[in-house]
């Protein structure tokens, strides 16, 4: 009964919590420390604070821990798995939606718009990100990041995760 419990809470909170993990958070809590009593309030903070320190979404982070506290791995992979559902729910039945209808004219229309406006977010980002590190670093640590990711990506064509390691090792003893 525990299982369909953990799965129960989960599945719910990620569905009611409209804006993603820290909505959902108040709603956790109360199901996980106020109505089963798998927690105390210091509990569930200390977890929370552990999920935030942590990279990632919290709302996975902090499932698979109150999953596993009381279901063990069988408990945490269920937790985790309820609050990624519903949104996996709902975007295979987006995505069978739009391949029903991929040929439409609408729908080629609807991606033709939505490329562009990727592109133009993306580079908005990287302008911002760009902007940003102007003002907090000399400009030579950035063309030398800069010059040096393209050449070894584009050149030398050494995989983005090794460049990007690279970059906070560089950072790390440099800046």
């Amino acid at each position: 009964m525990i299982y369909l419990h953990i799965f129960w809470v989960f599945f719910i909170t990620n569905i009611l919590g409209y804006g993603g993990g820290p909505a959902t958070i108040p709603l956790i809590q109360k199901e996980v420390v106020e109505r089963f009593k798998w927690m105390t309030t210091q509990e569930f903070n200390e977890a929370l604070a552990m999920g935030n320190a942590l990279p990632g979404p919290i709302a996975p982070k902090m499932a698979g821990y109150i999953g596993f506290h009381e279901g063990g791995y069988l408990g945490s992979f269920l937790a985790v798995f309820a609050t990624v559902a519903p949104s996996l729910i709902l975007m295979i039945g987006l995505m069978g939606i739009l391949y029903k209808f991929r040929t439409s004219p609408r729908v080629k229309r609807m991606t033709l718009y939505v490329k562009p406006t990727i592109a133009v977010l993306l580079g908005v980002m990287a302008f911002q990100s760009f902007y940003d590190s102007y003002f907090q670093i000399e400009i030579g640590h950035i063309l030398f990041l800069g010059i040096g990711s393209y050449l070894l990506m584009e050149k030398i064509k050494i995989h983005p995760g090794l460049v990007v390691l690279a970059s906070l090792v560089y950072g790390a003893i440099n800046l």
